[in-house]
């Protein structure tokens, strides 16, 4: 009887046996586990107080270097020269004429847009690539072929004037931004008032005379009139 009192014993112990507490190394992963779980939210909420607190960020700015032009910088900003007008916009209280900018001028760059701007009508007067003295007489010359075939509504002087501060006289210089001849027109310009696009960068005096006449026959001296102060 007493061996019988000891199996029944042995047996009555086993499910305490089994329901004591874990080997040391299964606590051990526990608080292991633990840890990473800790370290991993703390690694979290640093980045999402990093994202809150961070300074927004400023936009893009470049500086105007000796040569450039607004062409050339939408070039490097934008890897499109065509693009230039985006700038122009951008900076339209600091560049009063889109083919003149100075050298030390911080201009905003603007994300390139999905569309470019349109640009604008005149871009200013282009510098006269002949001496002075050339140029100073050359617009004579200019405003007595001009008053010959000339028969808008402006008078020869204020023609004279607009093709002083436009080119000089020059009748074929073409500035950086594409704008062409004694006037300075943009192609699509002169292509709306009748000039030929096949003549376009190469174009007869006689030609663009006639095409400035119907431009300011059809809009009026305003379209330089406010940019050149004829």
């Amino acid at each position: 009887m007493p061996a019988v009192a000891g199996v029944a014993a042995a047996v009555c112990l086993a499910p305490q046996a089994l329901a004591d507490p874990a080997p040391a190394h299964a606590a051990a992963h526990s608080a292991t586990v633990a840890s990473a779980l800790v370290s991993q939210d703390e690694t979290l909420a640093a980045v999402k107080r990093a994202v809150h607190t961070a300074a927004p960020a400023k936009p893009a700015t470049y500086t105007v270097r000796s040569g450039d032009s607004l062409s050339s910088i939408a070039g490097q900003v934008y890897h499109k020269q065509n693009a230039w007008p985006v700038l122009y916009w951008a900076n339209r209280g600091k560049i009063r004429w889109a083919n003149i900018v100075g050298e030390g001028q911080v201009l905003k760059v603007p994300a390139m847009p999905a569309k470019i701007p349109a640009a604008p009508s005149q871009l200013g007067p282009a510098p006269a690539p002949t001496p002075v003295a050339a140029a100073a007489a050359a617009p004579v010359q200019a405003t007595s072929s001009v008053s010959s075939g000339y028969s808008g509504g402006a008078s020869s002087s204020f023609e004279s004037c607009v093709i002083a501060r436009e080119s000089g006289g020059n009748a074929q210089v073409m500035n950086s931004s594409g704008h062409y001849g004694l006037y300075q027109f943009s192609e699509s310009t002169w292509v709306a008032y009748g000039g030929s696009a096949a003549d376009f960068g190469h174009a007869s005096a006689a030609e663009q005379h006639q095409v400035f006449s119907n431009a300011v026959a059809q809009g009026g001296q305003s379209n330089w009139s406010s940019y050149d102060g004829c």
